[in-house]
């Protein structure tokens, strides 16, 4: 339920000023709307004020365009978490290794046990980043990305 005398945050008049954008080219505002709007976009105060931005875009294109902005807020964040885990992994792995070999170098006990802690971490990390392969086949890439905001 919105509450039009709701005070909105820079966050939410930067995201009606892309939603805007994203209407005009799509083909539902002129550029000379498209100024008007975003100059009232920045400047609305209340949630009744960014209404009012988007009045004459259709409700379902409206709908679509915000599904489509948190599902791409998603999976960045699922990715985020996904390198974080990957990094702390990798370093973890590391000093697992490194303890080993100080310990076979010093003893020469060689039972390779950090084999087990690796192994398991590594299916962890490969279970939480399932999400973000199954996005990427219903995309169809097949390759390498370019880099470079938008992409994901």
């Amino acid at each position: 339920m919105t509450r039009p005398h709701e005070r909105v945050s820079n966050a939410e008049r930067e995201s009606a000023a892309k939603m805007l954008a994203d209407a005009t080219g799509a083909g539902y505002l002129t550029t000379e709307e498209f100024d008007a709007r975003v100059a009232e976009a920045y400047s609305a105060v209340t949630r009744a004020d960014l209404d009012r931005v988007q009045a004459e875009i259709p409700p379902e294109w409206v709908r679509s365009w915000e599904k489509s902005r948190r599902r791409t807020e998603r999976l960045l964040a699922q990715r985020s978490s996904a390198r974080k885990h990957l990094a702390a992994y990798l370093a973890g792995s590391s000093l697992m290794i490194f303890i080993w070999l100080a310990v076979g170098v010093a003893t020469g006990a060689w039972y390779p046990w950090p084999l087990w802690p690796i192994l398991g971490w590594g299916f962890g990390v490969y279970h939480q980043t399932k999400p973000l392969r199954q996005a990427r086949q219903l995309r169809g890439d097949s390759g390498p990305r370019a880099l470079g905001p938008g992409t994901y």
